[in-house]
């Protein structure tokens, strides 16, 4: 005798084919904005961006320069791009020499909840790793399977003084634009280009 309108259960791996596939296609995703992600190249900040130099003259001899990279631009390379950008508006300003009045680096760090897995109608898909998970691998709304992503970027911050070369012979502080150039601009990556 056979019953009919009995529903036969599929297999265990027949059932988490798509999960499966859009997990892989998840991470592929993932590798490729991964491969994408490049430090903040040299170049000034343009209006609808938040990376990049500014610099503004605040006196006849002081100047105001920033340089703010993005998460993936170490804090040595923004404040080795603020330094070239120093000597870069004293040469600029017609001057040899300069000296830091102010200066200083700040981090701004964001935290961000990512989930393990696809929201299901009953919480979170999980991988199984919990024990009080059912035999499928579906979780429970309350609980808390999230990672916590942190992302920082730096800013660097200075106001410089220009110095005549009199000045500069007093002042122990005092930079040397061109030196400055001749060392960092070499290891300045370049904009993309348009």
């Amino acid at each position: 005798m056979t019953c009919p309108n009995l529903v036969s259960w599929p297999s265990r791996a027949t059932d988490f084919r798509p999960f499966r596939a859009s997990l892989a296609a998840g991470f592929a995703a993932l590798l490729l904005l991964g491969g994408c992600a490049q430090p903040t190249p040299y170049a000034p900040r343009v209006r609808g961006t938040a990376t990049g130099y500014t610099d503004r003259q605040l006196a006849e001899n002081r100047f105001r320069v920033t340089f703010t990279g993005n998460t993936v631009t170490s804090r040595e390379t923004v404040e080795n791009y603020l330094l070239l950008r120093a000597a870069e508006v004293t040469l600029a300003a017609g001057r040899d020499f300069f000296v830091f009045d102010t200066r200083n680096t700040r981090a701004r760090t964001r935290y961000s909840a990512v989930p393990e897995g696809p929201v299901g109608p009953y919480g979170y898909y999980g991988l199984g790793r919990a024990y009080w998970r059912s035999y499928w691998g579906v979780g429970f709304g309350f609980e808390p399977d999230v990672d916590i992503v942190t992302r920082t970027n730096y800013e660097a911050y200075a106001e410089i003084v220009l110095l005549t070369p009199e000045q500069a012979r007093d002042e122990p502080r005092a930079i040397e634009a061109r030196d400055v150039i001749r060392h960092l601009a070499p290891t300045a990556a370049p904009p993309p280009p348009r």
